[in-house]
Parts: structure tokens; C-alpha cells; sequence
């Protein structure tokens, strides 16, 4: 996975299937829009879903966005934490290595590095 792109098996199954991840946008934005969380919470809550499933590049992927769409270093950080009495040492460690690498791989000084959407 490059640094701030998708990886690559995830932009080839879009290459190969747009209907369905046409499908998938479409509901990814009914969900955003079924209630008042901003993207910033969205993205945290993904964050705690991904660590939970021990979904290693979803974690990176949301904590990246997460931090595009304003939340501290910190709010990421616990919002791993929160998987501890829930998921257990094991997933949350994990979680709290993956984010760091995210982090850390972040351009610095860079909020984001694609268009925002509301």
C-alpha cells in the first residue's frame, strides 16, 4: 500500500467491479446521512470497528482519515484504547501499532490529502 493511496488489490476490485463499488459508495453516504454524527466521529467510530475486526489496513486507512477531518493524534489514540475492555490486549495492541504506523507514515503538516465531502 503507498503511503496515503488504497491498496492496490482494493483499487483493482474497484477497476474490475464498479457497479458494485458504485453500490458500495451509495451505501457508505445513506449511512453517513441516516443521522447527525460529523465525518470527524464517523471516521473514530471506523477506527474502533477496525481494531475490533482486526482489520489492519481499515484501521490505517480511517485513522488516516480521521485525522483529515480533524481529530487529534489523542482522540485517535483513545479511541484504540477503547478497544481494551472490549476486544481485549491483544487486538488493542495490535490496533495502537497500526495507527502509529499510519501516523507516522502521514505527510507532515498535511490535514488531508483529498477533497473533503460533507
Amino acid at each position: 500500500m503507498s503511503k496515503r493511496g488504497l491498496p492496490t488489490t482494493f483499487r483493482n476490485i474497484v477497476k474490475e467491479y464498479p457497479k458494485v463499488w458504485k453500490a458500495h459508495e451509495q451505501l457508505t453516504k445513506a449511512c453517513a446521512d441516516a443521522g447527525p454524527l460529523s465525518r470527524k466521529m464517523r471516521e473514530l467510530i471506523k477506527v474502533g470497528i477496525s481494531v475490533g475486526a482486526g482489520l489492519e489496513t481499515a484501521t490505517q486507512r480511517h485513522a488516516i482519515m480521521a485525522k483529515q477531518y480533524g481529530a487529534k493524534d489523542a482522540e485517535i489514540y483513545q479511541t484504540v484504547l477503547m478497544a481494551m475492555t472490549t476486544c481485549g490486549h491483544p487486538k488493542t495492541a495490535a490496533g495502537w501499532s497500526w495507527v502509529r504506523a499510519a501516523l507516522e507514515d502521514a505527510p507532515k503538516g498535511s490535514k488531508t490529502t483529498r477533497k473533503r465531502k460533507k
